[in-house]
């Protein structure tokens, strides 16, 4: 009964590396449009990507030919929605710094974000992207249009600073 136990969980093993190995590359960068942060510097979206694959390694038995890669992604995106909406999760929450400032994502907000990502990156169908965040498709639908169209405006500059000029009190 022993040898069986470890044969199973030695095949476990293998087919749960073989499974990061193709998919953690996409699943990082996922996390990294999500968070926000740089590709170089990015460790909430790796802390969100550890969390995801550990919920996904340990359901590995259950997943009966469901796609590993499917309830990674969803994993990984309800643990940065829970993140985000409920900053308030104890140290290391992953919602509570803000984007990398060159990210062109850092003028959403983070459910157009999610949302974006889902259904333009991931191309996750408006329903189960609906379903998955527990609103109706019309939202997210609006939310994806809106998110679009922020992308899409040319971001507003700032006024230049002028050496020696001192600020104005209102």
């Amino acid at each position: 009964m022993g040898r069986r136990h470890t044969v199973r969980d030695t095949r476990r093993g293998q087919e749960f590396q073989a499974f990061v190995a193709g998919a953690a590359g996409r699943l990082l960068h996922t996390a990294t449009l999500l968070t926000g942060e740089s590709r170089d510097d990015n460790p909430r979206a790796r802390r969100l990507l550890t969390l995801s694959l550990a919920h996904t390694y340990a359901c590995w038995d259950r997943l009966r030919g469901e796609d590993p890669y499917g309830v990674a992604r969803q994993e990984l995106a309800t643990r940065f929605a829970r993140s985000v909406w409920h900053r308030y999760g104890g140290p290391g929450a992953l919602g509570r710094s803000r984007p990398h400032p060159d990210s062109p994502l850092t003028r959403l907000t983070p459910r157009e974000r999610l949302v974006l990502v889902l259904r333009l990156y991931e191309g996750v169908a408006e329903e189960q992207t609906a379903a998955l965040l527990g609103l109706p498709r019309e939202r997210i639908e609006a939310i994806c249009s809106r998110a679009t169209e922020t992308l899409l405006q040319r971001p507003r500059e700032t006024a230049p600073r002028v050496p020696g000029a001192k600020a104005v009190a209102r």
